[in-house]
């Protein structure tokens, strides 16, 4: 569903994106080319600031959102998701808060003011919160990253992690088309 926000924005969807007829798009959103929204993912741009504005959601081109996401943003804050970044299933990404291109987010993870670095991996029931991870590092399961002083004990994201958060993407990328297609059946 694509509806406005109170303020009057409307979601601009790029036409080559898929967004599942489950999912709820509403307010100062832009999805761009080939994104894969996925079923029950909620992306919600509708807190102004004390002036009355905000930033919009940003969802970079060839990203997916999959199942259950919820993305949202504090008063006036935004949120911008980097090309060919992967957000799993049931994860939160809460604004401020801005993602780099190619990274992974793991199932169930929560992402609140911060920045996630390109290539980085954030693995499943994590928590990043009021930090900035830099491009390149692995955050594995179950962390709980609340300081840029948390991040002293984290490793770099190996080949493997890296060979896995790309397969998730082109996954992803080719459900765009494949659903996109069968759209056109109906």
């Amino acid at each position: 569903m694509i509806r406005r926000n109170p303020n009057g924005d409307t979601p601009r969807v790029h036409e080559t994106a898929f967004v599942d007829p489950t999912a709820i798009l509403c307010g100062k959103i832009i999805v761009e080319a080939n994104v894969f929204i996925g079923p029950y993912a909620v992306i919600r741009a509708d807190e102004v600031d004390g002036d009355g504005d905000m930033e919009p959601i940003i969802i970079g081109a060839d990203s997916n959102i999959q199942d259950g996401v919820v993305i949202h943003c504090m008063a006036g804050s935004g949120v911008t998701i980097g090309r060919g970044s992967s957000i799993a299933h049931r994860s939160i990404v809460h604004g401020p808060c801005t993602v780099g291109d190619g990274v992974f987010v793991g199932f169930n993870s929560v992402l609140f003011n911060c920045s996630v670095g390109e290539g980085s991996v954030v693995r499943h029931n994590s928590v990043v919160e009021g930090c900035d991870v830099p491009p390149g590092f692995y955050i594995p399961s179950t962390a709980n990253i609340r300081s840029n002083r948390d991040l002293e004990t984290i490793d770099r994201v190996t080949p493997d992690v890296s060979s896995f958060s790309e397969s998730v993407a082109q996954a992803n990328h080719e459900l765009v088309k494949g659903y996109k297609q069968m759209r056109n059946e109906f």
